[in-house]
C-alpha cells in the first residue's frame, strides 16, 4: 500500500553497497564500518553515531549527495513510500557554510526530482541540527535554513545525543527557524525520559517529536501529546534493534495510538538497522494485529502532519487514495 514517512535521515538511508562503493572510487579504507555479510557494524546507540560520520566521510561533494538521494529513493519507492521527508545537515554538506549548503541542495533537490519523475516519489526536506555539535553550530545550521527555507525546505529539527547538553540550549536556534516559517521538530525521547520529550515541547515548541516513545512513562504527558495534536514519528525497527525498546512486544505504539497519540511510522535508518518499510508494516501487523484500515489510518496522520504546503499535500493524498497516480 501507498505509504508517507516522516522520519528518514537522507545519509542513514545510504546503501552500504553504495558508502562502499564510494569509498572505493576515492581509495578511503572504512572496511571497519561494515560486517562480513556486508551490512554496518557498530555496537552500541554511541557506536552507531561514530559509524554514520564515518560513512558520511565518502560524501564529499554536492554530486555524490545528488546520487545518494536518488539510491534513497528508489529503496523507499521499492517499499511503497510515495511522500517521504528526509532530515538534511548543513554540517554534512559544506560544513555549515551557507554558500556551500546551497550547492549541496541545489544537488540533491536535482535527484529528488529526477527520482520523482521515476518513481513517482515526492521528496521534501527538514534541515537539522546535531545536538552534540553544540548550540552554537546549531545557530550556524539554522542560519542556512533561513536562506534556504521555501517550499522544499519545510522544516528544521535536531538530531544526534539525546544526552548531549540540555534541549533549552538550542532555543535561540529554533526561534530562528520559526521566524523564517519552517515547522518544528525534535528528536527527544528515545534514549531519555519522558523529561526529555517536554523539554522539546516546552523549550522549542515542537509540533513533532522524533520518536517520543519514553513519553508512555508518563500518563500527564500521554494525556497532553493527545490533547495538543503533538505528532509523534515513531520508528519502531529502530527502537528494537538498538535496544532502546527491549522487542516488539514491549514496543508502546500500540499504546501510545490506544491513548490518542497521533502516531505516524518511519524507518529512521534503514540500512543501519536492517530494516524498511514494508518490513515495519508486517512486525506491526504481526505484533499487534493491526490491518489495511490501520495501516490507511497512520498514513492518513503522517499526510495531516507532512510539514509541505497544501497543495503538495493535495497531491499526497491524491497518492494515498489512488495509488496509480
Amino acid at each position: 500500500m501507498p505509504k508517507v514517512e516522516l522520519h528518514l535521515h537522507l545519509e542513514g538511508g545510504a546503501p552500504p553497497a553504495f558508502i562502499r562503493d564510494l569509498a572505493d572510487e576515492k581509495n578511503l579504507d572504512i572496511s571497519n564500518i561494515f560486517t562480513p555479510d556486508g551490512g554496518y557494524a557498530y555496537r552500541d546507540f554511541w557506536h552507531f553515531l561514530e559509524v554514520y560520520e564515518t560513512a558520511c566521510t565518502t560524501l564529499t561533494g554536492p554530486e555524490e549527495f545528488k546520487r545518494l538521494t536518488k539510491a534513497v529513493l528508489a529503496e523507499s519507492a521499492a517499499n511503497g513510500v510515495v511522500y517521504s521527508e528526509t532530515f538534511l545537515s548543513p554540517d554534512f554538506c559544506g560544513g555549515r557554510d551557507g554558500a556551500a549548503w546551497q550547492e549541496y541542495l541545489h544537488a540533491i533537490r536535482e535527484g529528488a526530482d529526477e527520482a520523482e519523475a521515476e518513481h513517482g516519489i515526492i521528496l521534501r526536506g527538514v534541515i537539522t541540527a546535531i545536538r552534540h555539535f553544540g548550540a552554537d553550530a546549531a545557530r550556524k545550521t539554522a542560519a542556512c535554513a533561513q536562506e534556504t527555507a521555501g517550499d522544499w525546505i519545510v522544516g528544521f529539527g535536531i538530531a544526534g545525543d539525546e544526552k548531549s547538553g540540555h534541549l533549552s540550549d538550542f532555543t535561540y536556534a529554533f526561534d530562528m527557524a520559526r521566524e523564517a516559517g519552517l515547522r518544528l521538530t525534535a528528536h527527544a525521547g528515545e534514549w531519555s525520559g519522558p523529561d526529555e520529550v517536554r523539554a522539546a515541547i516546552d523549550h522549542l515548541h515542537v509540533e513533532r517529536i522524533g520518536h517520543g516513545v519514553r513519553a508512555i512513562e508518563d500518563p500527564a504527558l500521554v494525556a497532553h501529546l493527545a490533547a495538543a495534536g503533538i505528532v509523534l514519528e515513531v520508528c519502531p525497527g529502530s527502537n528494537v534493534f538498538l535496544g532502546a525498546m527491549p522487542s516488539w512486544e514491549a514496543h508502546p505504539i500500540a499504546r501510545l495510538r490506544e491513548a490518542g497519540v497521533s502516531v505516524t511510522v518511519s524507518t529512521d535508518d534503514p540500512p543501519f538497522f536492517r530494516t524498511d518499510m514494508v518490513q515495519e508494516y508486517e512486525m506491526l501487523a504481526q505484533t499487534f494485529g493491526w490491518q489495511e484500515e490501520d495501516f490507511a489510518d497512520l498514513n492518513r496522520a503522517a499526510a495531516d502532519a507532512a510539514f509541505c504546503d497544501e497543495k503538495t499535500r493535495a497531491r499526497l493524498r491524491e497518492k494515498l487514495e489512488k495509488p496509480n497516480v
